[in-house]
């Protein structure tokens, strides 16, 4: 099972940006999605990024605002967050899993701990 880390989250103003980190102990034949909650809200799924560093998939929310790339030989993953607004606020987590992605939580055997990201207006 691969340790995951996030870093990166803060507190911002609405429009604008901000780079999450996840580190993790390998990334060898992994996929990750990145995922967030709010305070009473399920888990809901962000994006995914193969192996090959595309994004396979993309929630209607953050489409055109969030992008994700990666680095392999620092095992390191990236969310790139523009044009942040209030309902972005939540605790980002990212997770990985072999054999593709998945926009289910309940498909991503690791996670990290979570950065929490606060948007006002």
């Amino acid at each position: 099972q691969v340790q995951l880390v996030e870093s990166g989250g803060g507190s911002v103003q609405t429009g604008d940006s901000l780079r999450l980190s996840c580190a993790a102990s390998t990334l060898s034949d992994y996929h990750m999605g990145w995922f967030r909650q709010s305070p009473g809200k399920e888990r809901e799924f962000v994006l995914t990024i193969n192996w090959d560093g595309d994004m396979t998939d993309v929630a209607d929310s953050v489409k055109g605002r969030f992008t994700a790339s990666r680095d392999n030989a620092k095992n390191t993953v990236y969310l790139h967050m523009t044009n942040l607004r209030p309902e972005d606020t939540a605790i980002y987590y990212c997770a990985a899993k072999r054999g593709g992605t998945a926009r289910a939580p309940k498909n991503y055997r690791s996670w990290g701990q979570g950065t929490q990201v606060t948007v006002s207006s």
